[in-house]
Parts: C-alpha cells; sequence; structure tokens
C-alpha cells in the first residue's frame, strides 16, 4: 500500500538489512525486501558501498561478535498479501485470488504463530532466551488489503497471538482500502482488539486516484473515517503518496487540506518508487505513456511536494517523528518505531519479515508456496542473516538517523566499542547534522538531502 521513489521517503516495517537500505521507511517500512527500485545516484552509491563493506566485514568479523537490545517487549507483524486489484504503482508481492484461498492462508498463519519456536530452529533460525519471555505489545496486520479478511479470520490471528505469546498489547493495527469499510466491519474490529487503521488514502483527488488504479475515491474516505470514528476507532493513520500520475502543486495541496480536515492522528507520506517492479515504474522506465506514466510530476516536484507537507503538517499540529512519518502527540506508531529503534519483532505469513536483535530472516514471498510449506510442517525461510557488530552498527546510524529525535551518540558507542567523533565531523561541519550534547540528528532543512549523510557516514 506505500510506495516512494527515494530511500528516504520509502517505507521501512520489516527486512533485511540491505533490502532496509533499498526501501527504507512502514506505517510501514516495512522493510519489505522491496527490488529493482529506482534510486538516486548518491542512494545508489550508498548501496553499492554497504554491499562491499559488508562483504569484507562477513569476511573477517566473528559471527559471535553481536550487540543485542533489550528483549522485554516485542512486535508481531503478520502479512495479508491479497488485493482486490494491483494498483499500477506498486510492486509488493501481493495478488488479487479467489476471496475461496483467505481462509486457508489464515489457517497457516495461525498454525506458523503456534508453531514459531519449532519452525525457526528446524530452519535454523537461533531465537535469544529474552524473545520467549518478551511482552508483545504491538501487532500490525498489514499487505496487501488485510481488511478484506472475514473479522472472523482477523480475531482468530489475534487470539493466535495472545494464547501463544505473553501478550499485553497497547497498539493493534489493520490495514484498510477505505471502500473496504463498513460498519458491521468496524464494530467486528473492535471486538477483535483492533484499535487502529491504516488507511491507503494516497490522494484526495479522484482523477489520480483513477490513474493509480486504486479502487476507492475521495467520498469513500470521508465515509470511512466516519465510520471507524463511530465504531470507536480512535487512532486513524492516513498514507498520501507525492508523484501520483496527473498530480500538480495545487491537487497536492488540496489532498493535504483535505486530509487536516479529516485530521487522523497519524500521517505517512512517501514519494512516487518508480521501478521494473510495477506496471508504471517499468512504462516510466521504457519512456512508454501508458498509466499516465507520462504525467508524473518531476523529482524536484516531488521533493517540492515534501517540503510542502512538511510545512502544513506541521501547521497543522502533527510532529515531524520520522523522515516519512508524522503523528498528533502520543500518536506514533509504537509498532514502527520499533524498526527505527532495532527492536525485535517477529513476522507471520507470506513475505513476512523478522528481527531477533541479532538475526533477520523472511519467509518467501509465494503465498500458495507458503501454505503448501506450513501445510507441510515447515517454514519457508527465504533468507537468513546473522548480523555482525558491524553490520548492526550501520543499522543503528541508518535507522537512527531517519528519526527526528536522532541517536544517542554515547550509547552506541559504549555499546558497540567505537568512537563515532570522526564520521560526523565533516557532516557537522557541512551543515548536514547538528549536534546537542550526546545527540546527533539530521539539520532542520536537511532531510530531503539525508542520503547524503548516509553515504558519508559509511566512508
Amino acid at each position: 500500500m506505500k510506495s516512494g521513489r527515494v530511500p528516504w521517503s520509502v517505507d521501512v516495517s520489516s527486512g533485511l538489512y540491505v533490502e532496509a537500505l533499498r526501501a527504507s521507511s512502514s506505517d510501514a517500512l516495512r522493510m519489505t525486501g522491496l527490488g529493482g527500485v529506482e534510486l538516486s545516484p548518491f542512494a545508489e552509491d550508498f548501496l553499492m558501498r554497504i554491499a562491499a563493506q559488508k562483504r569484507r566485514q562477513d569476511r573477517r568479523t566473528p559471527k559471535g561478535v553481536r550487540v543485542l537490545r533489550a528483549m522485554n517487549r516485542l512486535g508481531i507483524y503478520v502479512q495479508v498479501p491479497f488485493c482486490q486489484t494491483k494498483c499500477t504503482y506498486c510492486n509488493f508481492h501481493t495478488g488479487v485470488v479467489s476471496s475461496a484461498r483467505f481462509a486457508p492462508y489464515v489457517r497457516c498463519v495461525c498454525e506458523e504463530i503456534v508453531r514459531h519456536t519449532e519452525f525457526y530452529a528446524a530452519a535454523g533460525v537461533d531465537l535469544p532466551a529474552g524473545i520467549a519471555d518478551a511482552v508483545v505489545d504491538t501487532i500490525y496486520i498489514g499487505g496487501g488489503t488485510p481488511s478484506l479478511l472475514d473479522a472472523g479470520h482477523l480475531r482468530g490471528i489475534v487470539d493466535a497471538i495472545r494464547d501463544n505469546f505473553v501478550a499485553e498489547l497497547t497498539e493493534v493495527t489493520l490495514e484498510a482500502d477505505p471502500e473496504t469499510v463498513t460498519a458491521e466491519k468496524a464494530t467486528d474490529w473492535v471486538a477483535a482488539g483492533i484499535n487502529r487503521v491504516s488507511f491507503g488514502v494516497q490522494s484526495f483527488c479522484d482523477a489520480e486516484l483513477q490513474a493509480a488504479g486504486r479502487m476507492h475515491r475521495r467520498a469513500d474516505v470521508y465515509r470511512a473515517a466516519a465510520i471507524l470514528r463511530g465504531a470507536g476507532i480512535a487512532s486513524i493513520s492516513f498514507d498520501l503518496i507525492a508523484g501520483l500520475p496527473k498530480q500538480t502543486r495545487g491537487s497536492w495541496r488540496r489532498s493535504l487540506d483535505s486530509l487536516v480536515e479529516l485530521a487522523p492522528e497519524h500521517v505517512s507520506v512517501y514519494l512516487l518508487e518508480v521501478d521494473e517492479g510495477s506496471r508504471l515504474g517499468g512504462e516510466i522506465l521504457r519512456g512508454g505513456k501508458r498509466y499516465s506514466a507520462g504525467d508524473v510530476p518531476s523529482d524536484d516536484e516531488m521533493a517540492e511536494f515534501y517540503e510542502t507537507a512538511c510545512s502544513v503538517l506541521g501547521a497543522a499540529g502533527y510532529q515531524h517523528y520520522e523522515i516519512s512519518n508524522w503523528a498528533k502527540p502520543g500518536f506514533a506508531s509504537r509498532h514502527n518505531l520499533k524498526y527505527w529503534r532495532r527492536e525485535p519483532y517477529l513476522g507471520f505469513g507470506a513475505g513476512a519479515h523478522s528481527f531477533s536483535g541479532t538475526e533477520r530472516w523472511a519467509n518467501a514471498h509465494d503465498a500458495a508456496g507458503y501454505v503448501n510449506a506450513v501445510t507441510a510442517g515447515r517454514l519457508p525461510v527465504e533468507q537468513h542473516e546473522v548480523l555482525t557488530a558491524e553490520g548492526a552498527l550501520q543499522e543503528e546510524l541508518f535507522l537512527g538517523l531517519r528519526q527526528m529525535e536522532g541517536i544517542d551518540v554515547s550509547r552506541i558507542e559504549r555499546e558497540y566499542g567505537v568512537s563515532l567523533d570522526s564520521r560526523f565531523a565533516r557532516l557537522t561541519s557541512a551543515g548536514l547534522i547538528e549536534r546537542e550534547g550526546s545527540l546527533v540528528r539530521l539539520a532542520p532543512g536537511r532531510v530531503s538531502v539525508s542520503n547524503e549523510v548516509f553515504v558519508e557516514l559509511m566512508k
């Protein structure tokens, strides 16, 4: 449901390290393992440096050298890879399938939850002892369009988590498309324990929504928001995409004004991602005109749209807490903060990613293959990486600096036994970052050139 052209705009909610660099942003950030992303020169150089550096580190750094963060809290991500239609810009591993496939898939997700310890051991994943005792406080059900599932399916997933983990749930998020929301569903979602809904609004302009292949229209967003409020959902998040076909300076401002009018508690803004993995991206790269490819705003225009969003949302009382995310006080996404802070989370379902504090792994993306594997009694782990200490340090810097509050340099130096002064000196003198005691953050007004910061840190 999310998209973005350059790394500082993309959603990251789960994934392996280098993929996190390619897809850095969730409501979601999910670090989705996006491949073939059209990157800016800075970002491409950054990834090439990281890949080479990690190859050197993997040869020289003992795998047992790890830095493990506190394990007292745990997030759960559940992937539902089903949609009603494929948006022209979408490059996610999702599909349009018969609803008859929903129930078998949910059964396998619940089976994975119940047998996760057994499955991980068989797949060679070494869970730290603290994970077993960690309290699950957030659940994020994403996709895809998980609001297509029956309320009973969603309740079954949440109940399986409650039954197999120590759960003290403070935030349970469901991703939803506005046109799928009904009063009956919303009531059932609340009864199932869902207390936060994230809408893939993307735009309030019907012409842009139609060009992007979205099924909802502006009126559906207003209708769905009212239904959720009536059902008692007190935390709503809206996604917007800057750079959709037919988008103009004026239409972008109207979308922002409509969003402010509806006053969701949380907002995510992403830039259009262009790569071969989507129909629109492939058409743009080939210089074609299908899918309104000729009507996509320029990179400079998208950067301007982002700056406009910063201004409008700030004036409306939203706190900018992460490069792509804003929230009213007290409503930052608790689940997605785990990704930026490198706190542990487990992912269930096809394509779901997990992070234990020392390892990252991901399930195979194909939903049918996932169902077949779990039915046969095994977990189809597709990727698995044990982090080196240097790799973990790079994650601390890259993910931490995406947060507007920045990073605590003293903590990082203490935990990793390193000095970072030389890395930050040239960035400070260039005005790209600012230091306040032990805290280092991106300098005000320099968020849009954060790629340069990340490249410099890895030199």
